[in-house]
């Protein structure tokens, strides 16, 4: 079977004509993963029983003459700190080595009643902290493309899969740019949908007033597809919602008279210059069905790193607290070899075993920011920036419809190139957490190759804008196929 290149709706009517079993489906990806993955360590973990269990549900159904879904028996990869019920969910950490997730979350509850089958679950940053898939306690991931070069991160294997088409679309975690950077990299579409449009009950928090579950697929109709069946307010997660109703209703027909901000801030020093010819022409197709291009600017741009690494260091050192040997995680207990004086030597002795370099640098950052005082000059001056982020945003937006950016200001760079310079290493987000910080909606898409190497263009949109932004990325797909 030719899995290259399938698609949500290629495998929809295959599956609905006969012309192949979901088993077969299922079994010819997972020997392609046996086959393939060893290049470039997309997976973690394959969940075999449980997608053949799937498989055989689907193809009953079938069988009976019943109507299947629109994403019902379709082949997906789950990011591995998005927990899956009787699945291994280890973040990529040593400290979690063995955990069994007891229950599902709510957007694999949302894929297991739309019919979709998991094949396993894919290789990240150890919780979710990197972007090059270089931070794994299991080994790097490879970027398709060129195995020399990251996937990005921290969703490097979630984007890795999906390109390498080791399955038809994944799901990834975003916090501060971590499915459009992988995607932009791996050359799929990824999108990062408006904070608290998916529930996040079930993920593994790292920096939880940031952090938002999306889809990773081929296409955009797949990637809309998906966003449209795990969207919506939850009732475990106080701060999900759902889109408030004028804006299900109204929005623009086609790209005629469609306002798009440049901001200023981003095509400047810094910006691979090949990048920005992408990016641009890109944009440009836009222009030539009606659309305007206004220059605008979101001055506060230029703070958003600082912000973000203060922030999220903040929440990853609360939300890994629970994470100290006794209450979750492998524990020094265990490790005969330890001499363990009390409770805080099984703390320090843990933490310090099972856990990764970059997991304790966030950790410490964040610990710091938060001190007794620091939290004023840190922690709260930074939520005061992070205001000022989101204004920017929503003073663009009065005058504009979307904004369009570089997801990256390079393409990817080489295993090994930033692993020990974090600072360079962080800069490769710089176009993506203003989003996370305001909490708005952005996607991925590519827009041209370097060589062999793709290149992300980001669409960004006002809250709860999605329609608007997948219509017009569809629009953008469509232009650049002639």
């Amino acid at each position: 079977m030719e899995l290259k290149n399938l698609t949500i709706s290629q495998v929809h009517n295959g599956l609905k004509n006969k012309e192949f079993t979901a088993k077969a489906l299922v079994k010819g990806f997972l020997s392609y993963i046996k086959k393939e993955d060893a290049k470039v360590h997309a997976y973690l973990s394959t969940t075999e029983k449980l997608a053949l269990e799937q498989a055989e549900k689907v193809d009953e159904k079938i069988a009976a003459g019943l109507k299947i879904g629109p994403l019902e028996g379709v082949p997906c990869a789950i990011k591995d700190n998005i927990l899956v019920e009787g699945e291994k969910c280890i973040a990529a950490s040593k400290i979690l080595a063995n955990y069994v997730a007891p229950y599902d979350a709510t957007v694999i509850r949302k894929l297991k009643s739309a019919g979709v089958i998991f094949l396993g679950k894919t290789n990240m940053d150890e919780f979710a902290m990197g972007s090059s898939t270089e931070n794994s306690a299991y080994g790097a991931t490879k970027n398709p493309n060129d195995l020399e070069r990251v996937p990005g991160g921290s969703s490097g294997g979630s984007a890795a899969a999906v390109a390498a088409d080791e399955c038809v679309f994944s799901l990834g975690s975003d916090t501060g740019g971590s499915i459009r950077q992988p995607a932009s990299f791996c050359g799929v579409v990824g999108f990062k949908p408006t904070y608290g449009a998916v529930s996040r009950y079930g993920v593994m928090a790292m920096a939880s007033s940031l952090d938002q579950i999306g889809p990773l697929a081929k296409n955009v109709a797949d990637c809309k597809m998906v966003f449209d069946a795990i969207k919506g307010k939850d009732t475990r997660d106080a701060t999900s919602a759902n889109p408030p109703a004028p804006l299900l209703k109204g929005g623009l027909k086609g790209v005629n008279n469609l306002k798009i901000g440049i901001p200023k801030e981003y095509f400047a020093k810094g910006l691979n210059k090949e990048v920005e010819k992408l990016v641009s022409a890109a944009i440009g197709k836009l222009t030539a069905l009606g659309a305007k291009i206004v220059e605008i600017s979101l001055p506060y741009s230029e703070y958003a790193l600082a912000c973000y690494y203060i922030i999220m260091a903040s929440e990853v050192s609360a939300n890994l607290a629970r994470f100290d040997g006794i209450k979750y995680g492998t524990s020094a207990i265990s490790d005969k070899q330890s001499a363990l004086s009390g409770l805080l030597d099984v703390y320090l002795q843990s933490r310090g075993q099972y856990l990764g370099a970059e997991a304790r640098r966030r950790i410490m950052l964040g610990t710091y920011s938060l001190s007794s005082g620091y939290y004023d000059a840190y922690y709260l001056r930074a939520q005061k920036v992070r205001t000022r982020i989101a204004d920017d945003f929503k003073k663009a937006f009065a005058g504009v419809d979307l904004i369009m950016t570089p997801v990256a200001p390079t393409t990817a760079f080489k295993i090994g190139e930033k692993i020990n310079d974090p600072v360079t290493m962080y800069l490769s987000d710089i176009y993506t957490v203003p989003v996370n910080l305001a909490g708005v909606p952005a996607l991925s898409m590519p827009c041209g190759k370097i060589g062999k190497l793709p290149v992300g263009l980001q669409i960004i949109g006002p809250h709860f804008s999605e329609d608007l932004i997948f219509r017009v990325a569809q629009t953008i797909e469509d232009a650049m196929r002639f």
